[in-house]
């Protein structure tokens, strides 16, 4: 255990965020250095659980309270060995996962949680600087070849534990570059694309190789694929994104997220000087109120927008946790990110009815209404509150409003794999599709998740084609799919 008394001791405590006027200036990411004593102090809140329901809460099953004892005691290279023994990229998780062990964290019935992913980057950050993340090589090879379609952190997972158990493995991605949406989603001042690079290095290091710009279904077949590989893992994520098919949707400057946010990325990249879909001295509208719109209000404010306004049609969460939503469920609370403290205005229970053109066929601005939330027949609805009609001027919308399962193209086609009802890739126990030889992980065949889920289906899978191809692993399988139930 940490200090027995640590909780008690100390509060809650984060890094300082650097000042928005500073960090409005860059891409950067927004925290600002968090000293090694104030880091430990925050380890020793941890209370040693009998029942540490924060391992529980983390899909990974990560080991909490040992790596935060260690930390504590100032043990890192014991506590990032800990740390990787059930998470293959704590930086990614660390600066991007919401945190659900935080949220079934027995120290948060009725004080604020241990600082657990802060702790988790301290970790992984430390690491790095002090060469401790090396290469991990197989103890022999085993002569058999797996494709891993994707490279989002659910295809990244699984490749890394099938090369570290002496398979030659391939990532397709039919972007430019390795990363899926943690390349071209996650905007550089969520986590600067240092912090992936390098892990690449150290998964080309093992032995992984990887084939960009290479579209599966398109630049390869899918039977070229399963003629050159003993097994193929389809993990292209959930990436068809939720449209609003209103009035005036065929305007111009009306974009998807996806594709507004990965051109800034390029930027950074340094293949643009700017980006091709500018918010600069726009009146911008999101329509979407979670983490992608938070990333495009971010993205917008670095841009110089003149206003910016994010929707969202459920009404505004309460400020701490209701009687309905008990700990340790994940709580349905209002939320301050980063870029929310950078600007813009939240609109609430508000929907849009049409979008407004100008003489050019642009966008000019939306017509709203406000709606209150009704059960009907055990069904939410939102019906429109009368007198409640809102124009706002916009020449920038961006939608923002989810993902509703992976495009059904040539690739699931081709593979002739089945769909869910909800369109997802199906997959049994052992996360086989129906075509033998091919298995699914992370979104494709849960539907839009977490990167933590992404990363223990990767995990999970690699043990169960490991399996397949060997007849024993001894790979370890963070959840099964059913427990991590498809939607």
């Amino acid at each position: 255990m940490a200090d027995p008394r640590g909780f008690l001791k100390h509060d809650r405590e984060l890094p300082v965020h650097r000042p928005v006027p500073v960090r409005l200036r860059d891409w950067k990411e927004v925290y600002e250095d968090f000293p090694e004593d104030k880091l430990r102090a925050q380890a020793s809140r941890c209370m040693d659980c009998g029942i540490p329901f924060c391992n529980n809460g983390c899909p990974l099953g990560n080991i909490i309270p040992d790596w935060n004892d260690l930390s504590y005691r100032g043990l890192w290279r014991e506590a990032i060995d800990r740390l990787h023994a059930t998470n293959n990229f704590p930086e990614f998780t660390g600066r991007l996962c919401p945190a659900p062990c935080e949220a079934a964290c027995v120290l948060g019935i009725h004080e604020p949680p241990v600082t657990i992913k802060r702790i988790e980057v301290e970790i992984i950050d430390r690491a790095w600087d002090e060469g401790w993340v090396e290469a991990v090589l197989p103890a022999s090879k085993t002569g058999m070849k797996v494709a891993v379609v994707g490279s989002g952190p659910a295809g990244l997972a699984a490749a890394q534990q099938l090369t570290r158990a002496g398979h030659d493995v391939v990532v397709f991605e039919r972007a430019d570059r390795i990363g899926g949406l943690l390349r071209y989603g996650i905007p550089e001042f969520k986590m600067e694309k240092r912090h992936l690079n390098r892990r690449l290095e150290q998964m080309e290091a093992e032995g992984t190789e990887f084939r960009v710009s290479t579209a599966v279904g398109v630049d390869v077949t899918a039977a070229e694929l399963q003629a050159e590989y003993d097994a193929v893992i389809l993990a292209c994520g959930a990436t068809h994104a939720r449209d609003l098919p209103i009035e005036g949707r065929e305007l111009g400057g009306i974009y998807q997220a996806m594709e507004f946010l990965p051109g800034s990325n390029k930027v950074q990249e340094g293949d643009f000087s700017e980006p091709p879909i500018s918010a600069k001295d726009m009146d911008v509208i999101i329509i979407g109120g979670g983490d992608t719109g938070a990333d495009c209000l971010g993205t917008s404010h670095r841009h110089g927008a003149a206003s910016i306004h994010q929707f969202e049609i459920m009404p505004r969460p309460p400020d701490a946790r209701p009687e309905a939503n008990p700990w340790p469920t994940w709580p349905m609370i209002y939320r301050v990110s980063s870029a929310h403290e950078e600007g813009g205005e939240r609109e609430y229970s508000i929907n849009t009815v049409r979008f407004v053109g100008d003489d050019d066929g642009n966008v000019a601005g939306l017509d709203t209404v406000r709606v209150e939330q009704v059960m009907e027949d055990g069904r939410v609805s939102f019906q429109p509150v009368e007198g409640s009609e809102q124009h706002f001027p916009a020449q920038r919308i961006f939608l923002a409003m989810g993902f509703t399962g992976p495009e059904q193209g040539s690739l699931t086609k081709q593979f002739g794999v089945d769909l869910t009802d909800r369109g997802n890739v199906a997959r049994d126990n052992s996360w086989a599709t129906n075509v033998d030889g091919v298995f699914v992980a992370g979104d494709m065949g849960r539907g839009q998740s977490l990167i933590v889920w992404a990363i223990a289906e990767g995990r999970s899978v690699a043990a169960s084609v490991d399996l397949w191809l060997m007849g024993d692993s001894e790979l370890p399988v963070p959840i099964s799919p059913t427990a991590a139930p498809q939607r």
